[in-house]
């Protein structure tokens, strides 16, 4: 591998090259401010998920049990739920989270815990709503086995 050779050119180009490669440059933290938000608690028996949205829908921080470098059975323990939402906490507290709305989807043993953890850290909640689907009537039934 041998020298690299940069070949420079003057002119235009240059300046329309400069141009875009400033307008790209990464704007820094976000300063939004967001009073009101949606928290997403997925609790499954392998695993505790925490997010947190604005009321349009759109992400504002997320955090989960492997994520925090819980692994196995561990990950879905109360435990676990309680500091993932303490995490997703230190993300959001510069954006100035007063009140949430909680939507709960799962079945696992963090549900509560993380429900629990959201009231301690002085958030105001408005709404505390289940939404884990509920099969239905299911699929038709085997036929009668012949003999």
């Amino acid at each position: 591998m041998g020298k690299k050779r940069v070949i420079t050119k003057s002119g235009e180009d240059t300046d329309k090259i400069n141009q875009k490669i400033s307008s790209n440059k990464a704007k820094g933290p976000s300063k939004k401010h967001l009073e009101i938000g949606r928290v997403y608690i997925q609790a499954s028996y392998n695993n505790t998920r925490v997010s947190l949205t604005d009321l349009k829908g759109g992400l504002v921080a997320w955090s989960s049990a492997g994520s925090l470098g819980f692994r196995g059975p561990k990950k879905a323990t109360a435990f676990a739920a309680s500091k993932v939402v303490a995490t997703l906490m230190e993300k959001v507290k510069r954006v100035g989270l007063k009140t949430v709305e909680i939507y709960v989807k799962g079945i696992g043993g963090g549900r509560e815990t993380a429900i629990r953890s959201l009231v301690n850290q002085g958030l105001d909640i408005v709404l505390i709503k289940d939404i884990t689907p509920i099969p239905h009537n299911g699929p038709r039934p085997p036929k009668v086995r012949r003999v």
